[in-house]
């Protein structure tokens, strides 16, 4: 099964380091039930572009918890075994937790396919998109446009190779 973690350059780093993602188990995205019935699609890579932009969005909000990161999200998607990965059939509908999923961790590194983050144009829109989430979440409709915002840049798509230069 495909997943999406979202993360924070430092956090990046740490799996590097470390060669793995979370030290126990942790938050992801993947294609659930709850997201199929959500998105209303069966096109496999519409579902799972709309995982990874929900792994975009919980990545902002570790930003929004770390002024000291860099402004740009990160996302890892990681293959995990059928299993590892499960939906809280609870909260499936919550809309906040839309194509959530709990991974027994931690992962490899090496089980990673590919490392989604934005590129340095972004940060400016990023840090703002940050900075109004709060706002955004008790209804400041102008907050939510400045949120919005960070979700017009497109993360761009790197090879688990590039790791190094990515977090230099």
């Amino acid at each position: 099964m495909r997943v999406y973690v979202p993360l924070t350059l430092p956090g990046l780093a740490q799996a590097h380091r470390t060669g793995a993602l979370g030290a126990g188990a942790f938050t992801a995205y993947a294609v659930t039930p709850g997201l199929r019935e959500w998105y209303v699609s069966d096109d496999i890579e519409e579902l799972e572009y709309a995982a990874l932009s929900r792994a975009a969005a919980a990545s902002l909000r570790l930003l929004a918890a770390d002024p000291q990161a860099a402004r740009r999200r990160v996302v890892v998607a990681v293959d995990v075994p059928d299993g590892a990965a499960t939906a809280d059939p609870d909260r499936g509908l919550d809309p906040a937790s839309i194509g959530e999923v709990r991974v027994a961790g931690p992962v490899p590194l090496t089980g990673a396919a590919a490392v989604h983050a934005d590129s340095g144009d972004a940060e400016a829109d990023v840090a703002a998109a940050a900075d109004a989430l709060g706002a955004a979440d008790t209804g400041d409709d102008d907050a939510r446009f400045t949120v919005d915002g960070a979700e017009d840049h497109e993360l761009l798509w790197y090879a688990v190779q590039e790791i190094p230069h990515l977090v230099d």
